[in-house]
């Protein structure tokens, strides 16, 4: 089960250069941009918004996952 999650892990970081978001009316304002060099930036600030909700719910969930793990270590002893 873990080597499924890994290889999920690892297909998904060679893959994310690739992915682009933006809504229908963002792209056709931007594709009419002569160098593309608003559009990039469109791109990368989306990426930068969206990565950290991604981030406070990993540190959040690896906080529950180690106070619970230090739970059941004092309810051995």
């Amino acid at each position: 089960m873990k080597k499924q999650y890994f290889i999920t892990l690892i297909l998904m970081l060679f893959f994310l250069p690739e992915i682009y978001a933006q809504c229908a009316m963002c792209r056709a304002v931007l594709e009419s941009d002569a160098d593309g060099s608003t559009a990039e930036g469109i791109n990368n600030g989306i990426l930068y918004l969206m990565a950290f909700p991604y981030l406070l719910v990993g540190v959040i969930g690896y906080m529950i996952y180690k106070s619970r793990q230090k739970a059941k270590k004092e309810e051995r002893v």
